[in-house]
């Protein structure tokens, strides 16, 4: 089949829809397709993949308390008509598929069979709420809609009821699972915490700062290795201050092949997010890393893990709760070596071929329908 996958957000910075998209992509022409990424990228020059059409420049939007890197370009519809035209998919497979604007421009224009999967979480609905009448027709031409999460699922249907299918993100398993050698700045007589994710507030850092105080004094070898991008921002800075608190460090965002060795580096994993979180992909690679995990326990993460299996889940914005579980995995070498290897277990179940599977067999049921209408 003919197969395009269609990303909202800006190819040229991560994310998780992004990578969601690029081992899809891979996994599907292992399998034999044709597959084209329909993406706006705002450094093409940057990118290595190989079946990407670009399409429209991102700018920066607020969205779900991050950044979101969209596309608005309303003039790219003569680019996207011909695209369509010229490509003949028999599958248009859109991520995000109500998100602006090129989802819902290769929708609108779309002929072939369509499949949306919806990534995001949120408490609120007003966004979808506020465009209903909108977009109910563009969510109507959805032959087969897909969930990452029951999350996921629960946030759009509360707006647009339906059948979904959840299928899950898909996890890089055997390549977080190989045994990468530790970064030698780290591996000495000091016990490593790690977090990562971008510096924003609803990442909860501050939490786990004030957590990483309440340990530090009582147990004076642990560090905290902060990896992502951004700026820890005024009130992790005054936290830090205050505290005096000493082996937090800073590392900035990495490369995959980095990030993997901070995961061996470590020997707890810590995601003390505040909420909107549909999936949890890092918590899924620090599983598969065998690593033991506290985070907090919000939809997303609690889809993923289990209280007590691969780690402990808190309630978000409690730094003594955070505190309290981060302290027991400190005392416990042997309860950290337990979840861990359960947490591996656990990843088993993301692997990308299993997740290509369900999709493939989505593919099947949208075209399925299709020709009973026809």
């Amino acid at each position: 089949m003919r197969i395009a996958l269609v990303c909202p957000y800006d190819f040229a910075a991560p994310g998780g829809v992004v990578s969601h998209i690029t081992h899809l992509s891979g996994e599907l022409e292992a399998r034999g397709h044709t597959v084209k990424i329909l993406a706006p990228a705002s450094k093409e020059s940057l990118i290595t993949q190989h079946n990407l059409i670009a399409i429209g420049r991102p700018v920066p939007v607020p969205s779900n308390g991050s950044v979101a890197r969209i596309s608005l370009s309303l003039w790219r519809e003569r680019t996207v008509k011909s695209v369509l035209r010229e490509e003949a998919f028999d599958i248009i497979h859109l991520h995000e598929p109500l998100a602006p604007v090129l989802p819902l421009t290769v929708l609108y224009h779309s002929e072939a069979v369509n499949v949306g999967t919806f990534h995001s979480y949120s408490e609120r609905t007003y966004r979808y709420r506020m465009s209903r009448h909108v977009l109910q027709p563009l969510w109507d031409k959805l032959d087969v809609r897909i969930a990452v999460s029951a999350p996921a699922m629960h946030y759009i249907s509360r707006v647009f009821p339906g059948d979904y299918r959840i299928i899950p993100n898909g996890l890089d398993v055997d390549y977080f699972a190989q045994d990468v050698p530790p970064f030698d700045a780290f591996n000495d007589d000091k016990l490593n915490i790690l977090f990562v994710g971008r510096l924003e507030k609803r990442k909860g850092l501050r939490y786990l700062l004030e957590a990483f105080g309440r340990l530090k004094w009582d147990y004076p070898y642990l560090r905290l290795i902060v990896v992502g991008p951004g700026s820890p921002g005024k009130e992790c800075f005054q936290i830090m201050a205050e505290r005096n608190l000493q082996d937090v460090v800073f590392v900035g965002g990495v490369h995959r092949d980095a990030l993997r060795r901070y995961f061996r580096t470590a020997h707890i994993f810590c995601a003390p997010s505040l909420g909107k979180e549909s999936f949890g992909i890092v918590v899924g690679e620090a599983m598969a890393s065998g690593k033991p995990i506290v985070a907090s326990n919000i939809a997303g993460y609690a889809s993923i893990m289990t209280d007590g299996q691969e780690g402990f889940l808190v309630p978000p914005k409690d730094s003594h709760a955070l505190a309290l579980a981060l302290e027991r995995l400190v005392l416990d070498p042997g309860l950290r070596s337990r979840m861990g290897e359960d947490g591996r277990i656990t990843a088993q179940n993301y692997r990308w071929g299993h997740v290509a599977d369900q999709v493939e067999a989505c593919y099947q049921e949208a075209v399925g329908k299709v020709l009973v209408r026809q």
